[in-house]
């Protein structure tokens, strides 16, 4: 293998990556998230049956990881409303 071929967990990863922005699982509750990711899961099982157990949990963590980022994507402000702007220190 070369060091640019992708494993089947980088493939995996990647697929499930974009599983999770095509099917608007973002906007779930975090029950459904989980059984969302469980499902996709047990089918990339059955896609990359090469993927050892550690992997799918692996694959579970960054996948529900990737769903709860640190800040939410167009859920609320992250500036400080207080910062006046005037470019002078405080």
């Amino acid at each position: 293998m070369s060091k640019h071929e992708k494993t089947a967990l980088d493939r995996a990863r990647d697929e499930l990556f974009s599983h999770i922005n095509r099917c608007g699982v973002l906007e779930a509750s975090d029950e459904q998230q989980k059984e969302w990711m469980d499902d996709t899961l047990k089918f990339l099982e059955e896609r990359y049956p090469d993927l050892s157990g550690p992997d799918l949990e692996e694959l579970e963590q960054v996948g529900l990881r990737y769903c709860k980022p640190v800040i939410r994507h167009g859920k609320q402000h992250t500036a400080n409303t207080e910062w006046s702007g005037s470019g002078s220190a405080a």
